[in-house]
C-alpha cells in the first residue's frame, strides 16, 4: 500500500469527560509518559496529550527520547498565554479549537470564547515555534475561520482537521453518516481530516472515516471503551482494536515516519 494511502490514527490519553468513573487513564506524569510509548508500540501514529502544566518540556523530551511517536498538544480550552509551556516544549502539533468552546460534561462545564484575533496569533506562534496547527471543527463555522486564515497567508498546506462529533454542549453535533459527509463536503481544499467521536457511535464514524480517505482519533478521553460497557484495560488496548479495524478495511496504519510525510511535517 502507498503510505500516502495509510490511515493516522491518533491516541488521546486524557480523562474521560463523560465517564469519570471508569479511570482507565493515567493518573500520574510517569504513567502518561508510559502509556504513550505503549501506544506507540500497539501501532499509534499521533499522541494528542494534554501536558502536564509546569512539565510540558520534560514529558515532550522523555516521550521522544523513548519513541518516535508524533506529539500533539491538546488542551485548546486554554488561552495563549495559559499554552506558554506547550510552546516552549515545541511538540510536532498543536490543537487549536476554530469555534467557541461551549462543552457540559458529567462534571466540567466549559464556556470560552476563541476570537478570531487569537486565531491568527496561534498562526503566528506556530510558525515561529515550527508547530504544526492541528485545527479542531464542530461545525460549518469552524471552516469559515480556516478559510480566513488561509485567504490571509497564515497557514502553509495540509491544514490539519479534525472533525469533532457528539461532544455534549452547545457546539454539538449528530454522530450520523449524514453529518459526517455534510462536514467533509464542505471541508476547504488540501485539508486531511480525523475524526473525534464521544460514545458508542465512534466505530461507526471511524468506520466511514477509514473507507472515505479519513483518519481516527480514539482513546481514553473521547471514549473509554472497546464496546459498550467493556472499559479497555488501557489506551494500548484501544489502539490495538483500531489498527485491526483499519486493517480489515484495507488500510494499513501509518507509523510516525509516514505520517510526517502525509501532514507536512
Amino acid at each position: 500500500m502507498n503510505e500516502q494511502d495509510k490511515m493516522i490514527l491518533t491516541i488521546t490519553t486524557a480523562n474521560s469527560w463523560i465517564y469519570p468513573e471508569v479511570k482507565n487513564w493515567p493518573q500520574t506524569t510517569d504513567e502518561l509518559i508510559e502509556e504513550v510509548v505503549q501506544c506507540y508500540e500497539a501501532g499509534a501514529s499521533i499522541a494528542h496529550v494534554h501536558l502536564p502544566r509546569g512539565k510540558e518540556v520534560e514529558v515532550v523530551e522523555n516521550i521522544r527520547d523513548q519513541c518516535d511517536i508524533l506529539v500533539q498538544a491538546g488542551m485548546s480550552s486554554e488561552s495563549i498565554p495559559q499554552r506558554k509551556g506547550d510552546f516552549e516544549a515545541r511538540p510536532d502539533m498543536l490543537s487549536i479549537i476554530l469555534n467557541h468552546h461551549a462543552e457540559h460534561f458529567t462534571k466540567v462545564i466549559v464556556d470560552v470564547l476563541h476570537p478570531l484575533k487569537e486565531l491568527e496569533e496561534y498562526c503566528m506562534m506556530c510558525k515561529k515555534f515550527k508547530i504544526k496547527p492541528e485545527f479542531e471543527v464542530w461545525h460549518l463555522g469552524s471552516y469559515w475561520n480556516l478559510n480566513h486564515l488561509i485567504h490571509n497567508n497564515l497557514l502553509a498546506p495540509p491544514y490539519i482537521c479534525t472533525l469533532f462529533f457528539n461532544w455534549p454542549g452547545g457546539t454539538w453535533s449528530p454522530a450520523t453518516a449524514d453529518e459526517y459527509f455534510h462536514r467533509i463536503k464542505y471541508m476547504p481544499e488540501n485539508c486531511i481530516h480525523t475524526v473525534s467521536v464521544m460514545g458508542e457511535e465512534q466505530i461507526k464514524i471511524a468506520t466511514l472515516a477509514i473507507l472515505h480517505d479519513g483518519n481516527v482519533r480514539v482513546g481514553t478521553e473521547d471514549y473509554p471503551f472497546l464496546k459498550k460497557n467493556v472499559p479497555a484495560k488501557n489506551n494500548a488496548e484501544i489502539v490495538k482494536n483500531m489498527v485491526k479495524l483499519s486493517k480489515n478495511l484495507g488500510r494499513d496504519v501509518a507509523d510516525p515516519t509516514e505520517a510526517r510525510k502525509i501532514l507536512g511535517l
